[in-house]
């Protein structure tokens, strides 16, 4: 049988030739990827030749393409598009995935050469990129355990392993939490609710063969839920069940994964030396060292505490105006918070709502794009992996640059959140190749023949992932380990955030926020109040944010904790978490520290890049023009052109002359005092 997988695409751009993949091709492929890239990296290692950049570093750059294209694929379609044929592949990939990792950082003859290029780097006349590159490529060696000698080098191996294993389960133990929840709604019930949240409710029961309207834990369906629904009790369910998700007891709970996750770590990062885990993740990152992230986060937490503690005074007022005695809860915030903005901003999201449509901000973003950056956005007629994904050829001046594909609406066989990932990124060396980049959304998906419509923090979702398509797409580097987003964590955001703000640009909302019904632009004076309501509940947000940065910073400096509920708990307790404000993502839920190593102890990059991306607008502010055309090109050409080719820090400083401050982030969230 011929393996699509393991044949030269000779489709458009190459890209994957989805409809011509099934899923067992997948582990066939895969042994034979893994045999092709461990023969390549043999024949590296034991050349006869002495080591040099190209036979060494530039030829470790272009091995395992066949791999590459195999993992592309199959991690595109299982996190949005899973099965349960495609999780248990999961689960048989992963250790096999982490043991090959393993086995090229423990080749000696490997690290041998390049020891050799990196204590010879002074004398091997290498470009600026080269030389970042070998550093780059020798500290991953280094930091994977390639050092480590005799007992020390199998326990490093089971450790990565079984890491590789809890996060896998995790995500899976997650995704079916969420998927199997239901609440059906009554008619009563259902009629409460805003037009569009019926819609989804409506459309959510059609995909599950429900017979009728439900609420499920996809974020679009429950929170503008908790936002409209009158009735507590069933807020209370919806909450509940959105909290207990990864905590429910049985083969999904995550509990006990977190546990053993957090004490590998700590095993790990003693087997290099570091006295606990955040020590060695942030050595590579521009914060360098916990008390960096701490001091950050306190910062803006003190600030963005008192601002909810006052606004929590006045929702528990209304919520005693309905003759609720007790407490704000956490099920009652969103729903009172809503009511608030109507009387204060006179701002209704059920009337906001039908100005935001899914293709009208689509456009919104490519229009941007095409403004700063001479990009041209034309659609493409291609077989991909779901009917729900679009596709799009992007060129500048005429040529081509990338591929961009949409994969928007929630579905239950889609992880939740909204991510970005390229299939193949940007590079001219050892090949030239340019990249073709996947934005992964939730939104809810209208009933047949309805626009689709975004909430506002829908439409900055999707700017946000598209800020990190365009990291991807304008990369021009030489490299691909070093194209795109392959930069430190906590500056991997800043493209994305920074881009969120055109979306508040007035002459963008003027023009894409259209009435979907009459086509009609928005009233002046209702874009005066979405623009002067930018900020409102910042302080709920802004906890719920930094209380999960801090509680992901705790577990993972000093000693491990043996029960990570109870070490959430004390954190919470220490910071005066407020009653009514649950984290944006607690323990048994928090994938983007426990799927795997990405944003552990790293959860703060969002706030970090924050504190760039607030001064970065700036820039265009100074210029008098939020498409200045020479400031564009400046970040262009030294943020989102350079991928990670040199130093984070230096490429800021290159845009904008000098390190920001706290001082614009905490104006941008109104918490300035």
């Amino acid at each position: 049988m011929t393996n699509p997988l393991l044949q030269a695409w000779t489709t458009p751009f190459q890209i994957a030739p989805f409809a011509e993949i099934e899923d067992e091709h997948f582990a066939p492929a895969l042994v034979e990827a893994l045999h092709a890239h461990m023969a390549e990296i043999h024949a590296i290692a034991d050349s006869p030749d002495a080591p040099t950049f190209e036979n060494t570093i530039e030829a470790m750059e272009g091995a395992g393409e066949a791999l590459d294209k195999v993992l592309s694929v199959f991690y595109s379609l299982a996190g949005a598009d899973s099965t349960p044929k495609r999780q248990e592949l999961q689960r048989d990939f992963s250790p096999k995935l982490s043991a090959h990792s393993s086995a090229i950082s423990a080749n000696k003859a490997l690290f041998k050469r390049i020891e050799t290029l990196w204590n010879a780097r002074d004398t091997l006349d290498l470009s600026q990129e080269q030389a970042r590159v070998l550093m780059l490529t020798h500290r991953g060696f280094v930091r994977s355990g390639a050092a480590l000698t005799g007992e020390q080098v199998d326990l490093m191996k089971e450790v990565k392993s079984r890491l590789a294993t809890l996060g896998t389960q995790f995500v899976q133990n997650l995704l079916k939490d969420e998927s199997d929840w239901v609440m059906r709604l009554s008619d009563d019930a259902l009629a409460e609710l805003p037009d569009f949240v019926q819609d989804a409710a409506r459309a959510a029961g059609d995909e599950m063969d429900m017979d009728g309207p439900v609420v499920t834990l996809s974020r679009s369906i429950i929170v503008p839920f908790l936002q409209f629904s009158p009735r507590r009790d069933l807020r209370k369910n919806a909450y509940d069940a959105w909290a207990a998700r990864g905590a429910n007891g049985g083969d999904t709970d995550n509990r006990g994964i977190a546990g053993e996750t957090l004490k590998l770590r700590e095993t790990r990062a003693h087997l290099l030396g570091y006295p606990d885990f955040a020590h060695y993740k942030l050595e590579t990152e521009m914060a360098g060292k916990p008390f960096a992230v701490r001091d950050l986060l306190m910062q803006v937490w003190e600030p963005a505490k008192a601002q909810a503690g006052k606004d929590a005074d006045i929702l528990e007022k209304m919520l005693h105006a309905d003759e609720i005695d007790g407490p704000l809860e956490p099920w009652d915030w969103r729903y009172y918070s809503e009511q608030r903005r109507k009387v204060e901003h006179d701002l209704d999201e059920a009337v906001l709502k039908p100005y935001f449509q899914l293709d009208r901000m689509i456009d919104a973003s490519f229009s941007c794009a095409t403004r700063l950056f001479g990009l041209e956005f034309k659609p493409l007629d291609l077989p991909l992996y779901h009917e729900d994904c679009r596709a799009w050829e992007v060129l500048r001046d005429g040529e081509h640059v990338a591929v961009f594909i949409g994969d928007y609406f929630a579905r239950g066989s889609k992880r939740s959140g909204a991510w970005c990932s390229a299939m193949r990124g940007q590079a001219r060396k050892p090949k030239v190749q340019s990249p073709i980049v996947i934005n992964v959304c939730n939104f809810a998906k209208p009933s047949a023949g309805k626009p689709a419509l975004l909430s506002y923090d829908d439409a900055r979702t999707l700017f946000h992932e598209f800020g990190h398509a365009l990291h991807q797409m304008l990369s021009d580097v030489e490299y691909e380990s070093v194209s795109g987003t392959s930069v430190a964590r906590d500056f991997v955001e800043l493209p994305s955030q920074l881009y969120e703000h055109w979306l508040d640009v007035p002459e963008v909302l003027a023009e894409f926020a259209t009435h979907a019904e009459t086509g009609e632009a928005m009233p002046q004076d209702l874009l005066d109040k979405v623009l002067g309501a930018a900020t409102y509940d910042m302080g709920f947000s802004t906890v719920e944010y930094v209380a999960s940065a801090l509680v992901d910073l705790a577990f993972h400096e000093g000693d491990a904790t043996a029960d990570p509920m109870q070490k959430q708990a004390e954190v919470l307790a220490e910071i005066g978490m407020p009653h009514a404000i649950g984290m944006r993502h607690a323990t048994p839920q928090f994938a983007h520290v426990f799927a795997g190593d990405g944003y552990s102890s790293g959860y703060y990059s969002y706030m970090w890049s924050e504190v760039m991306d607030a001064d970065a607008f700036e820039a265009f502010e100074e210029a008098g023009d939020p498409f200045d055309t020479e400031t564009a090109k400046r970040l262009a050409d030294t943020v989102l052109s350079s991928g990670g080719s040199k130093d984070a820090g230096a490429l800021y400083l290159s845009f904008r002359g000098r390190m920001p401050g706290v001082d614009a982030l905490l104006k941008g969230r109104g918490l300035a005092a």
